[in-house]
């Protein structure tokens, strides 16, 4: 009896290769409605399929775009700049503004698979444009009014950057950003540091995605989340009879990644025992086992996260000295969204556009006065906290325009002293003129922690 695979490979020489492939594009495009554009490129990005709905859309013919670079009908900055599909492998639902032949503007939504070769290398991909909500080729959107800001468009600004799910116009931002490429590409430990919330375990994955693991799993865990003997099941697994309850054998996460990427949350709440078997398996690739006897072969990268100093640690005894230089080959800075203001409205309404697709809700601008107090906020949550802030506005508010009553009620409340927001001053005044004060180890690091944040870059 003929397998599938062989039922399709005789349909397909009897209807010719293209043939299935274009009847599928054009049934996409018609399912999606009226304006849907799909279109597929080769390895070099040049368009090899030109749906009509992609005519329709963006008023270039298949014979005009055959053959061509891609970037000849999707012009939009961040798409000049890099569509992220060799990077990422998949788009879903990004949103963009795209410019048809005739240069007028048309906002779309951007959906996108990479097709891959047998080595691994990018082959081409296949995308899919939909036109957002109502809009239409060469419909101008009506002008907010005066007594509301609107929100920009991320593919305007040619500062913003956005990599695996960080987004950012912030220098110190992109310097993260090409340290994590360049790490990538070796298989050095990295130590993430920065607050809760900055984005410690998206900067993880795109360490793991920048790498040649990208293919294998990607596994994190909060090492502050679990109790002791939790964590130590969790991570090295158990044989059956390990103890009560441990009625088979269970791989550990070390197992489970192996090949891959394993990302380590608040590294530094990890307990002093457990700290010496992690050391072994980076010392050795190799470990134990709970209640096992044979040590396990490991192939696999550790990158570790943590919001504490470890030198802080490792001075009041909580943390092994001999860890924390395996751990921070590499160490990578994620600063505080108090400290890059210009991300703010950036990521509120990058946040706001995506709450946009799936709420009650559409807000198209923001008041004023609710600007003034966002951008005033010191954020001690960070990024994670703005989004629930937008969260928040989108269940209790209205209509079109996000207002100051829509915001949490800290928001409305007299803000903090200049002490309570501004911690480096305070700090800065208390090490005196020339920053050393009493204290030369606290000093010093002060001065890691700059390098850090920094990158290592010193100067002007």
């Amino acid at each position: 009896m003929p397998t599938p695979e062989h039922l399709l490979q005789r349909w397909v020489r009897q209807v010719g290769p293209a043939t299935p492939v274009l009847a599928l594009a054009e049934l996409v495009s018609e399912a999606l409605g009226e304006g849907a554009a799909v279109f597929a490129v080769d390895a070099d990005r040049n368009v090899v399929l030109w749906s009509e709905g992609a005519q329709a859309l963006l008023g270039f013919t298949a014979d005009e775009m055959v053959g061509q670079h891609c970037l000849k009908a999707n012009r939009c900055e961040s798409c000049m700049r890099s569509c992220g599909l060799v990077d990422h492998g998949a788009i879903s639902g990004v949103d963009l503004v795209l410019h048809r032949q005739d240069s007028s503007a048309v906002p779309v939504q951007k959906y996108a698979r990479a097709l891959r070769a047998a080595d691994g290398s990018f082959a081409g991909g296949v995308e899919i444009l939909v036109p957002r909500r109502s809009a239409r080729p060469g419909i101008q959107p009506e002008l907010p009014p005066v007594d509301a800001v609107p929100l920009p468009s991320m593919d305007r600004d040619p500062d913003v950057v956005a990599f695996h799910g960080l987004i950012s116009r912030s220098p110190s931002m992109h310097r993260a950003f090409e340290l994590i490429r360049n790490v990538g590409e070796t298989d050095a430990t990295v130590l993430i540091r920065g607050e809760s919330g900055t984005g410690k375990e998206l900067a993880a994955r795109a360490v793991h995605e920048e790498s040649a693991r990208r293919s294998k799993p990607f596994l994190a865990v909060n090492c502050a989340a679990l109790a002791p003997t939790l964590l130590e099941s969790e991570l090295f697994g158990h044989v059956r009879g390990a103890f009560t309850g441990a009625i088979r054998d269970r791989p550990g996460l070390f197992k489970q990644a192996d090949g891959g990427t394993l990302f380590l949350d608040e590294v530094a709440e990890m307990p002093l025992d457990l700290q010496a078997k992690l050391l072994r398996v980076l010392q050795e690739r190799t470990f134990v086992p709970v209640g096992g006897t044979e040590a396990l072969k490991v192939d696999l990268r550790i990158v570790a996260a943590t919001h504490a100093g470890l030198r802080q640690r490792v001075k009041e005894g909580t943390f092994r000295e001999d860890l924390m230089y395996r751990l921070r080959v590499v160490p990578i800075f994620l600063p505080p969204l108090r400290e890059r203001r210009g991300d703010v409205e950036l990521l509120l309404w990058h946040l706001v556009h995506r709450q946009n697709e799936r709420s009650v809700r559409t807000i198209a601008q923001v008041q004023p006065e609710a600007m003034r107090a966002l951008l005033d906020h010191p954020w001690p949550g960070n990024v994670r906290e703005l989004q629930n802030v937008v969260q928040y506005a989108f269940a209790v508010g209205r209509g079109p325009v996000l207002r100051l009553d829509e915001l949490p009620p800290e928001f409305r409340e007299d803000p903090a002293p200049p002490s309570a927001v501004r911690p480096a001053a305070a700090r800065a005044a208390a090490l005196g003129p020339l920053g050393f004060g009493e204290d030369p180890e606290a000093e010093a690091e002060a001065i890691r922690d700059a390098l850090e944040r920094a990158g290592g870059h010193v100067g002007a």
